[in-house]
């Protein structure tokens, strides 16, 4: 078979995935391939917090343009960035097996949110992540923190916070330590429920194409079913990957667990709650939590959550 082009984003953390899946390519499958590197608009719009540019496909839509024209063979996305619903002819062909599913604090003085002053800065690009941080310790000043993961760092070290949040796959991905970041604690799914997808890298191809049907052997079938279900929940709440929501599915003896949140980004106003049922059964679950969330007023409150956003 030819040399398959893998798109890309350009951060260290893109091209470490990128250059995984790669890999993986080569040794399971026998096949070279080459990347290449695009730019997103989420990686051109830095001076502005996500949700205010958000939507669909911030971090994709280049990508499976590029894909769509037949100029790469495959995208390597951060699932978390995949939203739920695809353009016609494109898919995830596979998903893989899921590094830490949870968030990450990380600070030179403090050693985890509990032990923050009162009124301390924590950078995080996400609205669910400050949501979360604002209902455990509504104390805490939240701020949108742009950037790829060394830039975060860097204003993490100059002061510019007092601590970051990032999610334990990138740290670990990237060999991020203490000799780096003197205190670095992950975050009990407890306080902080992840995004859909959190952990596992999602390739995107043409649902139709050789190369498609290729992929799925590199597929990681217990982290695609939890992956799945948590995509499931968010498309039935039509939320988008830029909104408060925090959605995460486990498997434990063939049954599956499911815990999610949703509420404003100050964190004065969630519905949390939780599901579990035959693994079988995951999307169905799905569904039948998010009515939950629905008869309880969450797209209202998602929608407040966006005018508050947007400053409306």
């Amino acid at each position: 078979m030819k040399k398959l082009i893998i798109g890309t984003r350009g951060s260290v953390l893109a091209l470490w995935q990128a250059k995984h899946i790669q890999q993986r390519i080569q040794s399971e499958l026998g096949i070279l391939s080459e990347l290449q590197i695009v730019k997103t608009k989420g990686d051109k719009i830095l001076d502005v917090p996500l949700a205010k540019i958000g939507g669909k496909g911030l971090f994709t839509k280049e990508l499976e343009e590029m894909l769509l024209d037949r100029k790469i063979d495959l995208a390597v996305h951060s699932l978390k960035d995949v939203p739920v619903d695809f353009i016609q002819g494109l898919g995830l062909a596979c998903i893989t097996e899921r590094e830490d599913v949870r968030d990450c604090f990380l600070s030179h003085r403090y050693c985890d949110i509990k032990a923050l002053p009162i009124g301390a800065k924590v950078g995080t690009t996400s609205l669910r992540r400050s949501m979360q941080i604002k209902a455990f310790r509504p104390d805490l000043d939240t701020q949108s923190l742009r950037g790829n993961v060394q830039t975060r760092l860097k204003k993490l070290e100059n002061g510019e916070f007092d601590a970051i949040i990032l999610a334990c796959a990138g740290v670990n991905r990237l060999g991020i330590d203490t000799s780096e970041v003197r205190h670095i604690s992950p975050i009990s799914t407890e306080i902080m429920i992840p995004a859909m997808g959190q952990g596992a890298l999602g390739v995107e191809a043409l649902e139709n194409g050789e190369v498609f049907s290729l992929l799925k052997c590199l597929n990681h079938n217990p982290t695609a079913i939890c992956c799945n279900i948590e995509r499931a929940f968010v498309r039935a709440l039509e939320g988008g990957c830029q909104v408060p929501i925090g959605v995460n599915a486990s498997i434990s003896d063939n049954k599956v667990y499911m815990n999610a949140i949703v509420g404003l980004p100050d964190g004065s106003e969630i519905l949390q709650d939780r599901i579990e049922g035959n693994i079988g059964d995951g999307e169905f679950l799905a569904r039948e939590l998010a009515e939950n969330f629905i008869q309880r007023g969450a797209k209202e409150l998602l929608e407040r959550a966006q005018k508050m956003m947007f400053g409306e």
